[in-house]
C-alpha cells in the first residue's frame, strides 16, 4: 500500500473515532508499527492529527470527549487486565464507587458473582451489568444523562453523593500524569467525577496506557487525592517512575493468561 493511501485511512480513522492506537492501525494496514509511527509523526506535522504516546488523536484533541464507542475499541486487552486486577482489592462487603467509563465496566461485569457488595454509580452501563448480580446492592446517583459516555451528571448527581461514604472509588478520565492526575476534556464530567472520588476514603484510579502521560483539558482529581494506580505494562517507564515518585501506589497489570501485579509506593 503507498503511503499516500495509507495515511488516507489513518486520518478516515481518526476523524471517525477521535483516537487511534499504532498497534491496531498496523494490524488494521496490514503494515509494521515503525511503519504507522513514521506516518503518525509526519502527519503531525502537516497538523493531520496530534501525535500521542501509543496513537494519535483528532487535532483538537485535548477538548475532545471520546465516545464510549471510541474508548470501547482501545486497548481492549488491557482495560480487561487492568479490571481483573482491580477485582483483587475488592473485599466481601465492601461499598465501593464506580464512576463511567470502559474499564470501570470491565470491572462491573467481573463483580456480578461478588458474595456481598454495595456499588454506587452514575454509569448506565454499570448499573446494567450488575442488574443480574444476586448479592449487589446498586445505587444509582441521579443527575442528568450524558449521553457520550451512558452516564448520569451533573448538580444533582453530585448532592446524591455527597452525603455518602464508601471504601473505595474505581473512577476512569482520558489522561493521567504525575504532575497534575486525572483529567478529562469535559468540565461538568471532571466536577461529576470529582464528587465520586470525594465519596471514597481510597481512590483509585484505572487507566490503561493510551491515557498515562497525556493530558486533557480539566482536572478531575489532582495526583494527591489518588491512593493507587491500576496501569498495564504498556505505560510508559519514565511517566510510571514519576508516579511513584510521586508517593502513588502503583499496579501494573500484565496482558496474558494471567495477571500480574507490581507494587511500589515512594
Amino acid at each position: 500500500m503507498l503511503a499516500a493511501e495509507r495515511r488516507r485511512l489513518i486520518v478516515e480513522s481518526v476523524r471517525a473515532r477521535g483516537v487511534v492506537s499504532v498497534a491496531e492501525m498496523a494490524e488494521a494496514l496490514g503494515t509494521t508499527e515503525i511503519t504507522v509511527r513514521r506516518d503518525l509523526h509526519a502527519m503531525d506535522k502537516d497538523g493531520l492529527l496530534v501525535r500521542t504516546h501509543g496513537g494519535a488523536i483528532r487535532p483538537s484533541g485535548v477538548g475532545h470527549e471520546p465516545s464510549y464507542s471510541e474508548k470501547a475499541q482501545q486497548a481492549a486487552a488491557e482495560k480487561a487486565a487492568i479490571a481483573r486486577l482491580a477485582l483483587e482489592m475488592v473485599r466481601p462487603g465492601d461499598s465501593i464507587v464506580l464512576g463511567p467509563g470502559t474499564t470501570t465496566l470491565a470491572l462491573a461485569r467481573l463483580l456480578v458473582h461478588s458474595p456481598e457488595l454495595t456499588v454506587v454509580t452514575n454509569s448506565l452501563l454499570v448499573a446494567q451489568a450488575l442488574m443480574d448480580a444476586p448479592r449487589v446492592e446498586v445505587i444509582l446517583t441521579g443527575g442528568t444523562l450524558r449521553r457520550s459516555i451512558h452516564a448520569l451528571v451533573g448538580p444533582a448527581t453530585e448532592e446524591s453523593v455527597r452525603a455518602l461514604r464508601a471504601s473505595q472509588a474505581f473512577i476512569s478520565g482520558n489522561g493521567f500524569t504525575a504532575a497534575r492526575g486525572l483529567s478529562t476534556p469535559s468540565p461538568v464530567v471532571a466536577a461529576t467525577d470529582r464528587a465520586l472520588a470525594g465519596a471514597a476514603q481510597h481512590v483509585v484510579v484505572l487507566a490503561d496506557y493510551t491515557k498515562i502521560g497525556e493530558e486533557t483539558m480539566c482536572l478531575t482529581v489532582p495526583a494527591a487525592r489518588v491512593h493507587t494506580l491500576i496501569t498495564d505494562s504498556k505505560a510508559p517507564a519514565a511517566e510510571v517512575e514519576a508516579i511513584r515518585a510521586a508517593g502513588l501506589e502503583v499496579l501494573v497489570a500484565e496482558v496474558g493468561d494471567y495477571v500480574e501485579s507490581k507494587r511500589a509506593t515512594a
